[in-house]
This record gives structure tokens, sequence and C-alpha cells, in this order.
């Protein structure tokens, strides 16, 4: 696939590092001539040096036959610009922005192919926030995601001396919870990844993920460890895009309190928000944090634009006594040497945002991609077509499926019943029920099943990838 990036930037070069790893043509552009140099030395692509929002530097970049362009710079003005101009001039297939204003993204309208014509736009800041907002609901969990619309989640979390399953084996975990199905769909243990078996022991400090029914998270993830007592207090350090969000989102609920070192801002930020407490000072200033009690803080999210303040106020606030720390962590070299020490999770924005955009990318009917452990792993939401003769998939157990090493089918999400439309109940028209199916050996692929498959390493999706692509004979 040939694949346009505008902007190399964190979010460019991240997407641009996993495309170009799986054989796509890519081409990135960027106004900085030495950024784009270093990435032209460490990965295999082509670049172009100028403003995105130009013709001229879009034909130059190969815009005529390009099969996706990804709009991510800094400026939402040039990825809007960049997008019609793709439309009008070279009829892109795909056109994906990075949207960072929220004036833009409560008109919808500005997206349709009669003004800008965006197919996507992605807002990497509110899905930050998303995430964090996920964690701050399960303390315990280091990684919450969903899939079919919310009705299935995957959650990672670390297994804790004195946990209820440690030193027993996965089979157990059925008996102890007889009335909930779930799957670990795998486990990391120092780095590697182990293909959970029954018989598979947990160990302390075991990453686990485990995928179930959106309602049945909290019962699997008592048995999995130990539940931290409910999250009340919140602090946020930094009170930009994603901490303003953040503390919209959170007031409500939480007893927040957000640090901003700009006076002014810090002013917005109080006219803004309607319950959270704003302070204007230094998110690495010890005797503020001490002050405001930051020991008595069930969560500390450090949220600023800067990775070292970043890391060191999320150290000094779990120094000081904070119960949960979370850093936002934009260097992914940073993030592999900090998580899992003082710093209970740290964020990499990019590595958050990047699903969104290699959903559009995976070939077959791909709904959702999430990355996982800082990108060396996926799990994906892909829907069976076809039927016995036709597809690999459909009409088959799960253990006849021949998934490569280190993939697993982990759930189903399955629809039911007719559409809401031709029966009388108060459900929206069109919408059909749904099931949720936790997948064993003896299950079997339907058509239209929307499958997640968990890939420990991503070289390995694109064999997934195949097994659900229907044959050329299909109608």
């Amino acid at each position: 696939m040939k694949i346009l990036i505008l902007g190399a930037g964190q979010v460019g070069a991240s997407v641009a590092e996993s495309l170009v790893s799986e054989a796509n043509d890519i081409t990135i552009v960027d106004t900085d001539p030495a950024r784009l140099k270093y990435l032209q030395d460490r990965l295999d692509l082509r670049t172009v040096a100028g403003n995105a929002a130009h013709p001229a530097i879009l034909a130059e970049a190969g815009a005529n036959d390009a099969d996706m362009i990804f709009a991510v710079t800094r400026s939402d003005e040039t990825n809007l610009v960049a997008c019609k101009l793709a439309a009008t001039l070279f009829n892109t297939p795909t056109r994906i922005a990075r949207i960072r204003a929220s004036d833009y993204l409560t008109h919808p309208e500005i997206f349709e192919a009669s003004s800008f014509a965006v197919d996507i736009a992605i807002c990497p800041e509110q899905i930050v926030t998303d995430y964090i907002v996920k964690l701050i609901e399960f303390p315990e969990a280091l990684q919450v995601l969903e899939f079919a619309e919310g009705k299935l989640s995957l959650v990672a979390v670390r297994a804790f001396h004195g946990g209820p399953l440690v030193g027993h084996e996965l089979q157990h975990l059925r008996t102890h919870m007889p009335n909930i199905d779930t799957r670990v769909a795998a486990i990391f243990r120092q780095d590697a990844s182990i293909i959970p078996e029954g018989n598979t022991v947990i160990e302390v400090g075991d990453e686990i993920f485990f995928i179930a029914a959106t309602e049945n998270i909290r019962g699997v993830m008592r048995e999995l460890r130990r539940m931290d007592r409910p999250i009340r207090r919140v602090m946020i350090g930094g009170g930009g895009n994603i901490g303003q969000r953040l503390a919209k989102a959170l007031e409500n609920q939480y007893q927040v309190k957000i640090i901003e070192h700009n006076k002014a801002n810090a002013e917005r930020l109080a006219a803004q928000l309607d319950r959270a407490l704003v302070l204007a000072g230094d998110v690495t200033d010890q005797e503020m944090l001490e002050a405001e009690n930051v020991a008595e803080m069930d969560i500390y999210c450090a949220v600023t634009n800067d990775d070292e303040n970043n890391i060191m106020s999320a150290l000094l606030a779990k120094r000081l006594g904070a119960r949960k720390v979370v850093a936002l962590i934009n260097r992914s070299s940073y993030v592999n040497l900090l998580q899992a020490g003082q710093i209970d999770v740290a964020i990499s924005p990019a590595q958050a945002t990047i699903g969104t955009l290699l959903a559009r990318v995976r070939r077959g009917d791909c709904v959702a991609v999430h990355s996982l452990r800082r990108g060396a792993a996926e799990a994906l939401e892909l829907i069976a077509h076809g039927d016995y003769k036709s597809s690999q998939v459909v009409g088959r157990r799960v253990e006849e499926i021949s998934l490569p090493k280190g993939a697993t089918i982990a759930a189903i999400v399955r629809q039911i019943g007719q559409p809401a439309a031709a029966r009388s109940d108060d459900r929206a028209a069109g919408e059909r029920e749904v099931q949720v199916i936790i997948a064993h050996h003896d299950t079997v692929i339907e058509p239209d099943d929307h499958v997640i498959v968990f890939v420990v390493n991503k070289r390995m999706v694109s064999k997934v990838e195949k097994l659900f692509q229907v044959g050329v004979g299909f109608l």
C-alpha cells in the first residue's frame, strides 16, 4: 500500500515506523529537513521537505497514486487543507486528519466531502484522555481497551505477591468463577511472551492480558489480583489540552486538582472548569506538592508537554506518597525504561493513537486495532466474511484454524436476532442484539462474526490478515 504521511512529529514518526515494518511504500512530508534526515537514516522510506498544504509538495510526494494520506502535522488547518487538496486534485481514496481543536470536532459537517473531505478525524488528545479515564475507572489495570462498541474489554494487569491466582494454574480460573467466562489471551514475563495454556502457572510480576464481556471485567480482575480501593482524589500536573480535557471529564465524579505553571492559562482553566480546583505553580515544585497534599491523592497524572517534567513530577509525587502515578511520555525509549518501575503507568500518546490509523491500513475487514506493550503486540477486531469454501475461518472450529504461532482468537461478538426496526420494542431502528462469546477450542466462527485476535508479535499480523481474506470466487 502506498501511504503518504504529512508531518514528521511524534505521531507521524510512530506511524511511519509501524507501517514501514509491514512492507508499505511510505513517503513522509515535513518542513524540517533535519527531522526528515533523521527518519530517513533510521527507516526505509522516502522524504519530501515542504509545506504539506501546497499542491506542488503533495504532487512531489506522490499524492497522484497514493492509496492513503495521514495528515498529522501540528497544524489543524494544514491537515484540513491537505485532505481537501488530496480529494480535489489527486482523488486520494482515504484521507485521515489529526484535529486538535475541539471547536472543529463539534462541527462534523466540516469533514464532509463537500467541505474538507476528511474520511476520519482523529484527536490524539481526546484518545489519550479517554485512555487515562479508563485507567482511573479500573485502577488495578495497566491498560483497558474496548472492542465491539464497548461490549467487550481487553485488560492488562500485573500479578502481585499474594494475588488469588499467583502460584496457581490458569485452569483454576474457571473453578473460581464458574458463572463468568473469560480467557487469558497472553502473558508477558520479563518482556518474553508466554502462550497461555491450562497448566500455565501465574508468577509474581507477570503482565496478564485477559478478555471478557465488559460487564464481567471487575469480577475477573478480583480473581487475578487484589482490588485497589476506588479512586476518589485526582491530581493533574499540566493544564494543556490533555490536562484540561481530563479535568473536565473527571470533575463531576472525583475530587480534582489541576496544576498549571502559566498564570494566565490557570485563570482561563478556572473559568472553564466547574468543580476542579485550579492551582498556578510548577509541577516539579516539591513544596507545592506537599502543601497541596499530594500524599493523599489516589492518582497523580503528569500530562505536561515536557517529558522530563512529567517524569520528575511523577517520581516526586510517588515519593511523597501518591498511591498511583501516571506519566505522559512521548519518547518511546523513555516509556520502555520507566514502565513498571516507580512510575505505575507510562503512556505514549503516539502508541495510544496509532491503533485508530492502523485499522484503516489492515487488510481484510478490520474494525479496530489496539497497539499493546508499546507497539510490540496488537489486538485486532476482524469481521469474518464468506463461507466454508471461500474463507479459511468461517465454518471452522478455532482449533482447526491455521493461526501463526503466538496468535490467539480470544473472543467473538456475534449479532443475533432481527433488526430492531422489525420488532416492536424501544431499541433504535436497525440495531441488533449481540452475543459476546469467549473463544474456546471448539468454538465455530460464523459469517459476519467480529473476531478478536491477539497477536504477541506484530510481524505475524500480515498472516492473520490473510486468514480473514475471502477467496476470489466469493460473491
